[in-house]
Parts: C-alpha cells; sequence; structure tokens
C-alpha cells in the first residue's frame, strides 16, 4: 500500500517516543489526521519552529530557545543555591514543584562505567567551574536514587568537597504511601533518615 507509505512512516517514528508504543501511536496519527486543521497542522508548525529554535543553555544545560536561559537570566534566583539534577526533565519537574527558588545545572547523565560514561562526557567540569566562578553557597544533589545517581553524587561531593556545602534531597517514604506497597531500599532510606515529630 503506497498510498500510506508517509503515514505508516509517522505511526513508526510517534512509536519511538516514550510512552507510546505501535498502537498508541497509531491511535495519536489517525486522531491528528482526523483533527488536522485544529491539531496536525499547528502541531507540524509548531515542532519546526522548535526544530530551528531549541536550545540548550550554555550556562545550565535547560533547554529553550534563548542561549541563556529565564532561570539563568533571573537575578532574583542567583541566591547562592545550585540544584543539580541528571537531565532536563528533572529540572522541569522541580519547577513543576514551585518549591526551588534557586538556579539549576543540568549533568546530561550520570556517571556509568559499564556505558562508559565518564566525568568528561557529563557537564560535571562546568558545574566545578559555576562553583568556583558564581557566588554558590550551596550545592543540593537531586540526582536519582539508583546506583549511577548515587555513585555521580558521591564523585562530585568529592570534587566540591571544601568548596561550598553540599545537600541532597531526602529520601524514604512518599506521602500517601503505604509501607506494604514500598521497597526494603526506600523504607531503609526513610528509617535512615527519619526526624523528631
Amino acid at each position: 500500500m503506497n498510498g500510506t507509505r508517509d503515514i505508516d512512516a509517522l505511526i513508526q517514528m510517534m512509536a519511538k517516543l516514550p510512552g507510546l508504543g505501535p498502537r498508541s501511536a497509531r491511535r495519536a496519527v489517525l486522531h491528528l489526521i482526523r483533527k488536522r486543521d485544529l491539531q496536525l497542522i499547528p502541531l507540524a508548525d509548531l515542532m519546526q519552529t522548535v526544530a530551528a529554535t531549541a536550545r540548550e543553555c550554555l550556562n545550565c544545560g535547560n533547554v529553550g530557545t534563548t542561549d541563556i536561559c529565564d532561570i539563568c537570566e533571573a537575578e532574583k534566583r542567583a541566591n547562592g543555591l545550585l540544584c543539580v539534577v541528571e537531565d532536563v526533565a528533572d529540572l522541569w519537574a522541580m519547577e513543576r514543584a514551585g518549591v526551588f527558588k534557586g538556579r539549576y545545572h543540568v549533568l546530561g547523565g550520570t556517571l556509568s562505567a559499564l556505558d562508559q560514561v565518564g566525568p568528561d562526557q557529563l557537564r560535571i567540569p562546568k558545574l566545578i567551574d559555576r562553583v568556583d566562578s558564581e557566588a554558590i553557597t550551596e550545592v543540593i544533589l537531586a540526582l536519582n536514587a539508583t546506583v549511577d545517581g548515587l555513585t555521580t553524587a558521591h564523585y562530585i561531593a568529592d570534587q566540591l568537597e571544601d568548596r561550598v556545602t553540599l545537600t541532597s534531597l531526602a529520601q524514604g517514604v512518599p506521602i500517601g504511601g503505604e509501607l506494604d506497597y514500598l521497597d526494603d531500599g526506600t523504607i531503609s532510606a526513610a528509617l535512615s533518615a527519619r526526624k523528631a515529630l
């Protein structure tokens, strides 16, 4: 069926997106085709614009449409707090929560001997430069609680020892969580990080 070659290619391309498999991609493409004027054409135009204008912030690694992102440009956020995250999705999650009012540093991944990812493949040297050149008083390590995330946090802590206050996000029982459904590592972390009432 040569008449559907482009549509099939679009379905295959969309199926490669996170959270979409072949079935979901097929349903999404059919929906977009049915709503061509309201959704497909505006989506295609926006994707073309974003493809042409999106870039990494030269300072922190966030994604935006300017060389320096709005967070790095905001003077009120130059308060000495720097939150280190693995990737842009983590930065955006922190921003959605609306509780952190400092600046960020996106590493672009984690250290991984298995995948041959060392400090120079990440933005760790840039992080050290920022701590030395900006008025950073505290670095918050907001890395995922995985083996690679913890390894990366330890490496960064060693590099920044005696230069700045280092903290990490608390780990443990989530709000609304039930102990019966938690894994052993989460229960252990929650017990170790217990606090007085």
